[in-house]
C-alpha cells in the first residue's frame, strides 16, 4: 500500500498574475497529485497537495522554480491531515 501524504504549501514572491496557478495545476496533474491551488489576498499562492510523498517533494521543487514570469522568494510546506476528498487537482477562485 502506498502511503498518501498531504501538505499545505505557501508560495511568496511575484506569484500572482504570472500564470502560477496554471503552472502548479499542470505540474501536480503530471505528478498524479490531487488538491487545489488558489491566490490569497496577501499576494501569496496557497497549494493543498495530496498524494505520494515523492511526488509532493517533486512538486515543491518545481514550485520553487515557478513559471518563467514568476519570481519565487519563499516556499513553506507543512504537513496537514489527508482529506481524501479531492478527485483531481483544481484551481480555486473562479
Amino acid at each position: 500500500m502506498k502511503s498518501t501524504q498531504a501538505k499545505l504549501i505557501t508560495v511568496r514572491g511575484r506569484v500572482q498574475g504570472v500564470g502560477f496557478r496554471y503552472f502548479v495545476q499542470n505540474e501536480a496533474a503530471r505528478l498524479g497529485l490531487t488538491g487545489n491551488v488558489r491566490n490569497c489576498p496577501d499576494s501569496t499562492v496557497e497549494i493543498v497537495a495530496e498524494g505520494n510523498a515523492r511526488a509532493i517533494a517533486d512538486l515543491i521543487e518545481q514550485v520553487k522554480q515557478g513559471p518563467r514570469l514568476a519570481r519565487v522568494e519563499r516556499v513553506d510546506a507543512v504537513d496537514i491531515p489527508v482529506a481524501g476528498t479531492y478527485g483531481s487537482f483544481s484551481i480555486e477562485g473562479w
